[in-house]
Formats: C-alpha cells, structure tokens, sequence
C-alpha cells in the first residue's frame, strides 16, 4: 500500500519542504562555483530512470572543465578543486536533484541512476533495479556507496525494490542522515580507490559480457 499510495506523495512533499529549507545554500554554492569556475555551476546529465526511461538528473558541479592540449578533459583528479571537495563531502552537490523529486523524475530513496552507457550490461537480476524510481540515496549508499564492488550495490538495490516499505526507506533515510553528517563513505577522487572503475569497462572484460555492443 506504501509503494502504490503514499511513496509518492511523501516524496513531493518532503523534497517540496526540503528544497525551500535547502534553497539559500544551493543559491550561495552556485554562486561561488560559477564565479569559481567561471561557468554554469550545474552539471546536467541524461539518465535512465524508472523502467529505463531518460530524464536529466541535476547537480552542481565539483569539477571544472580543463582540457589539455589536445582538448581532452584532464584526469577527475586534476580537475577536482578544493571547493569542490567540500561540496562533496557535504553532499551539497545532490541538493538540485530534490527538484528531479518534485517532478516526479526521482525518489528521495530508491537506487541510484547510473549512465546510460551501463544499460547493456545489466543481467537479468540486476534490472529489476529499474522497477523503482532512482533515489537521491538509497540502500547502497548507506551500505558502503562507492567502498563496495558494483555487484554489492546492485544486490543491494535489488534488495530494496523486492522490500521496499515505510519502514526501511526511514531507516535509510536516517542512516543516510548520520553519513553525510560525519561525511562517512564519501569517494572524493574517484582515482583513489580501484572499485570505483566504471561498471561497463569491468564487464567488458568479463566472457559473459563480451558480444555486447557498447553504447556510445
């Protein structure tokens, strides 16, 4: 009954109260990353979401767009700022996405979107991922998020759609709560820790995998 009647309209709710709540530090943030990077401070991203369809999720950027010389985007390391990192370790730059929340797009917990370029190597299991809207966070998150191998995440995601009910969204909501206060299993350079590899370059490398065609 949760699911089909009131995840929803908690969810408007919740994420309508906690963007106006939240509004003056996304304003403020955004406004030092644009006068930071001397750009849009917000990175827009196509997505799949909910049964696979496409929407943009919405977050403020931590990373500028330096290229080198060819014109090639600079490693994530070097391109990552110290106000950036600050803007992830307090989760700041997941703020924008209450607004993909309130349209209906997202979920405040549900599993996370992924690239799209992912969407070829999903098994069978690890689809039903889709059944749910994505979360802004989700179990995998509170689990361990970018500490664990894609497979713990996506048995984890699987986990939260086959049990989705009030009671373990407010528990990982609360987990999620505790985390970010003590910025607990937040990945700041993606190059420090090897789980962090992409999903479809792992799968690629794997006989099972191999007839795919990438997506590109």
């Amino acid at each position: 009954m949760y699911k089909k009647y009131f995840k929803r309209p908690l969810d408007f709710f919740l994420a309508l109260f906690g963007f106006l709540l939240v509004l003056p530090i996304v304003v403020i943030t955004a406004i030092i990353l644009a006068i930071s990077f001397k750009e849009s401070p917000f990175f827009v991203q196509r997505r799949p979401g909910r049964h696979e369809k496409i929407f943009s999720i919405l977050k403020l950027k931590t990373m500028n767009n330096k290229r080198d010389a060819e014109g090639n985007l600079l490693p994530d390391s070097e391109r990552l700022t110290p106000l950036g990192v600050f803007v992830r370790k307090t989760s700041i730059d997941e703020l924008p996405q209450l607004l993909n929340v309130i349209k209906g797009e997202m979920s405040l917990i549900g599993p996370r979107p992924l690239l799209i370029r992912y969407l070829p190597y999903y098994t069978t299991e690890e689809r039903k991922r889709f059944v749910a809207r994505p979360g802004i966070t989700g179990l995998a998150q509170v689990s361990g998020r970018n500490l664990i191998t894609w497979e713990s995440k996506f048995e984890n995601d699987v986990k939260y759609v086959e049990n989705l009910s009030f009671a373990n969204d407010v528990k990982i909501l609360w987990m999620t709560f505790q985390k970010v206060i003590k910025s607990a299993d937040i990945e700041v350079d993606p190059n420090a820790n090897p789980t962090t590899e992409a999903m479809d370059l792992i799968r690629q490398r794997q006989p099972e995998f191999q007839h795919i065609q990438p997506i590109s």
